[in-house]
């Protein structure tokens, strides 16, 4: 399938790449089929992707692996609410973030509160709300992005 996204241009995603939102995500129900894609000059290693809608070619949300800034994020998640995701265990299990990237980059910061918990056998995923009160909605990560590019 081809599509014209704003971020990639035009871009051919295949079938095997698509994840489906049964219920869509948080803030766009109607949206329930994407690809994830990173910018190819930068690699994955970069560590932002986005997760591409398909359904609307317009809107592509910033995410990343909240490991990468929050290495001990572990949020506790009732079973019934990964149901929409399939069968899940640790060998299939790929936990994003969403991204905020604010004009001012020194405030950029993640969603600790709302993952995205994507089933990479079956391609089915769903956002989730943490309950505990644990992780912030708006979670600072410029200064630990920039420590661990500098190596530090």
């Amino acid at each position: 399938m081809k599509i014209q996204t704003k971020i990639f241009g035009e871009i051919e995603i295949s079938e095997d790449k698509i994840v489906i939102f049964q219920d869509g995500i948080i803030g766009f129900p109607e949206l329930k089929r994407f690809a994830l894609l990173h910018d190819e000059e930068r690699g994955a290693g970069a560590g932002i992707r986005f997760l591409q809608s398909l359904d609307e070619p317009g809107f592509a949300m910033p995410v990343m692996d909240p490991l990468a800034v929050k290495p001990d994020y572990d949020p506790e998640v009732d079973d019934e609410l990964l149901a929409s995701a399939g069968n899940i265990s640790e060998d299939n299990l790929l936990v994003l973030v969403t991204v905020s990237i604010p004009g001012d980059l020194t405030k950029m910061s993640v969603n600790l509160q709302g993952p995205i918990i994507i089933n990479i056998d079956e391609h089915k995923a769903c956002q989730l709300i943490v309950e505990n009160g644990n992780y912030p909605v708006k979670f600072p990560v410029y200064d630990i992005l920039q420590a661990r590019k500098a190596g530090v």
